[in-house]
């Protein structure tokens, strides 16, 4: 069967974005529409120039003999905008405030459309660290974690706070809590993530800063570097926050838990779109 020039192009397209960050060899494409390895690259030439004109990601070549193609994702600025707009919109809903000064999270958490794109956001920023998983905590973190790692095409790493017989040999820290300055536990298995890797901690909300700074601590117990920070809603009424680099999409203000009260703004992510 013979392809056409945008049929070609439809298909490596789609092939590249859903195999992100993975290198794919300029043969595989060659094969599977028999054609020269001169008109491939100029297939990848034009799906280049789209994806960079519309801020949607880039592909990165290689020449030689085992040269190859990977994309690498990206999203603009309003893009980036539009995704917190419809955070903020979602959250301001009535009946949302928590005791504690916490927000009802777990619809925008169990939402696979939304999450999905919160997540490539998050993963935009990071594009450019060198990462080898994404950590997060159980149990809320997860979706949002496991959404960035689907863009990034990496491993996640789930922190459990008890200790599970399936887990096998663990590495356990005690941390205080940043909200309630109780002493608690995480724990962590030994083959979940190796030694000297680099990762990304993803959450869902960050107050004090407690749970996010004992990670951080577990993660030195592995040899890990941490190449960053980002939740989803950060409190910003702390006034001692264990945290200080890391990026959030929104901020929760302004909270009055006795009238059920409280205001939802932009984060710092935007300030890393161009």
């Amino acid at each position: 069967m013979r392809y056409k020039r945008s049929e070609r192009i439809v298909f490596m397209t789609q092939y590249l974005m859903n195999h992100p960050n993975e290198v794919i060899p300029l043969t595989f494409f060659v094969n599977k529409f028999k054609q020269a390895k001169s008109s491939i690259s100029e297939d990848v030439h034009i799906i280049k120039g789209t994806l960079e004109k519309e801020k949607m990601g880039t592909i990165i070549t290689s020449s030689g003999v085992s040269g190859g193609v990977s994309f690498k994702p990206g999203m603009s600025k309003d893009e980036a905008t539009r995704i917190v707009e419809e955070v903020i919109e979602k959250l301001q809903e009535k009946d949302r405030l928590l005791p504690g000064g916490y927000l009802f999270l777990s619809d925008l958490m169990g939402n696979p459309k939304l999450i999905n794109r919160i997540g490539k956001m998050i993963a935009s920023i990071y594009i450019e660290e060198d990462l080898d998983a994404i950590v997060t905590i159980a149990t809320k973190g997860i979706s949002l974690a496991n959404a960035v790692g689907s863009v990034l095409n990496l491993p996640v790493v789930v922190i459990r706070k008890d200790n599970k017989v399936t887990e096998g040999s663990t590495v356990s820290i005690n941390y205080v809590s940043g909200s309630t300055r109780q002493i608690e536990t995480m724990v962590l298995s030994k083959r979940t993530l190796k030694e000297h890797s680099n990762v990304l901690i993803v959450d869902d909300f960050m107050r004090a800063g407690g749970s996010i700074n004992g990670v951080m601590n577990l993660m030195r117990e592995f040899k890990a570097t941490v190449k960053g920070v980002s939740v989803l809603v950060e409190s910003k009424e702390v006034e001692q926050r264990l945290i200080r680099d890391y990026t959030s999409l929104v901020r929760l203000s302004d909270v009055d838990e006795y009238n059920q009260n409280f205001n939802v703004e932009m984060g710092n992510s935007l300030s890393k779109f161009e």
